[in-house]
């Protein structure tokens, strides 16, 4: 989860939003991509994002969260894995993801080498309840399945 802050760019799911706020975080906060991220590090046993990227190293002082979902899914690669499927969840009460999900959905398997139906994008509201719902941040939460090659 991320903060919305003014003066920030909204990306997520490596797409621009138009949006007046954007994500407050070391890199470029896009929450989907950093929950991806943290799915396939945790599918390997390998920690968290902040492991890998710590927000102390000035290197990744506003990285694109591409390059480090990239990073991690060579890690992923070395081990002999490939992805089943992705299943991620944008919690947000604004602004509305679903007109860019599909553009979301062909940045990611393009990263992870995947055709478009292995991953699966879909966002939902928290009905105004809670940090997401005052519009105060964005969250997203993900799980993936590695199938590994013998």
């Amino acid at each position: 989860m991320h903060q919305l802050v003014e003066g920030r760019k909204c990306i997520i799911g490596g797409v621009e939003l138009p949006y007046e706020k954007g994500l407050l975080g070391h890199s470029d906060a896009d929450v989907l991509l950093h929950a991806i991220t943290d799915a396939i590090l945790g599918a390997l046993g390998l920690g968290d994002i902040g492991t890998h990227f710590p927000d102390t190293e000035e290197e990744f002082k506003d990285a694109n969260s591409l390059v480090l979902l990239k990073r991690v899914w060579g890690l992923a690669k070395e081990k002999g894995y490939r992805l089943g499927n992705a299943d991620s969840t944008i919690i947000a009460q604004q602004p509305k993801m679903n007109p860019h999900i599909p553009a979301m959905v062909k940045i990611i398997a393009e990263v992870l080498e995947a055709d478009e139906e292995q991953v699966n994008v879909k966002a939902t509201t928290t009905e105004k309840l809670g940090f997401t719902g005052r519009g105060e941040g964005i969250a997203a939460q993900s799980v993936v399945c590695l199938i590994r090659d013998l």
